[in-house]
């Protein structure tokens, strides 16, 4: 099967500002007995970001597995893009993926390809894009991550914060309106986790990419929810956000598969000082 990389405009005007773009309605999910999520519900507004926070084991991955169809929930209601995913098939669930961009804890290449093929790799695989088209591409997102002059080289060549911006570069190429980004800074010094959480900052902003960071690194979850990219005289600053475009961004804290904290980042702080929890893993 093979889909096309252009979106739909009636899906793009159905899913505009405001709009949410993926719902979850009182999901649960459990292993035998362990229970994973309990009662679960939230919604990511179309161009925001959820960042999920969270002990390991709490649930942060399991979110984007359901998101992908990866796992079914074993009750309630999941919709991703304006199609409710948790009862569909597995023909369905493509078309569905089609329009999400996964980026993987490590970054996830294929050490036998180029950066060009990796970035590459789904419009080569998946969709009838002419080859030329797929190349002019290819080479668009990697100008946007700042790895235009890296087309040719293989990910062995590559720093691993480089290795991870050819992931967000490989994950944007389908232009999708879903971005998940699964530990994307974890081992990664300061410096250069301030270059990915950058280049989250500017699909979000600059392309109206929604956003779903799972994360334990909370210095790179607070610049993500804190500061916002603009475009001046031709260049891309990373600057702080206002009140109001802080706001676009909201933490969700998961304890024992609960949803125990959902607001922003002021909100996270002042709840902090009256949570035990919220208080112990934030310090």
């Amino acid at each position: 099967m093979t889909v096309t990389a252009t979106r739909s405009p009636e899906l793009d005007e159905a899913l505009g500002p405001g709009s949410p773009i993926v719902v979850f309605d009182k999901v649960n999910l459990a292993f035998d007995e362990k229970v994973i999520l309990r009662d679960v519900s939230f919604t990511l507004i179309t161009g925001h970001t959820k960042i999920f926070l969270g002990a390991s084991g709490a649930g942060k991955s399991t979110i984007l597995k359901l998101i992908l169809g990866l796992l079914r929930p074993d009750s309630g209601i999941i919709w991703v893009n304006g199609e409710r995913v948790d009862n569909m098939s597995e023909l369905e669930l493509m078309k569905v993926r089609a329009d999400l961009g996964m980026v993987f804890q490590e970054g996830a290449l294929f050490d036998s390809l180029t950066v060009a093929e990796n970035v590459g790799y789904k419009l080569y695989e998946e969709t009838d894009m002419p080859l030329d088209q797929v190349e002019t591409r290819v080479r668009e997102v990697l100008g946007f991550v700042g790895l235009a002059e890296f087309f040719d080289r293989m990910p062995s060549a590559l720093s691993g914060g480089q290795r991870r911006r050819v992931a967000i570069a490989r994950a944007m190429t389908a232009k999708p309106r879903i971005l998940l980004y699964d530990e994307a800074t974890t081992g990664l010094d300061p410096i250069t986790a301030d270059t990915i959480d950058n280049e989250i900052i500017k699909l979000r902003d600059l392309e109206n990419v929604s956003s779903i960071v799972v994360t334990h690194q909370l210095r790179d979850a607070f610049r993500v929810a804190t500061h916002t990219a603009v475009r001046e005289n031709g260049e891309v600053r990373i600057v702080p956000a206002d009140e109001e475009k802080c706001e676009e961004a909201e933490f969700i804290m998961l304890k024992d598969g609960r949803i125990a904290f959902e607001g922003h980042a002021t909100e996270l702080r002042q709840a902090t000082a009256a949570d035990p929890y919220l208080k112990a893993f934030l310090s």
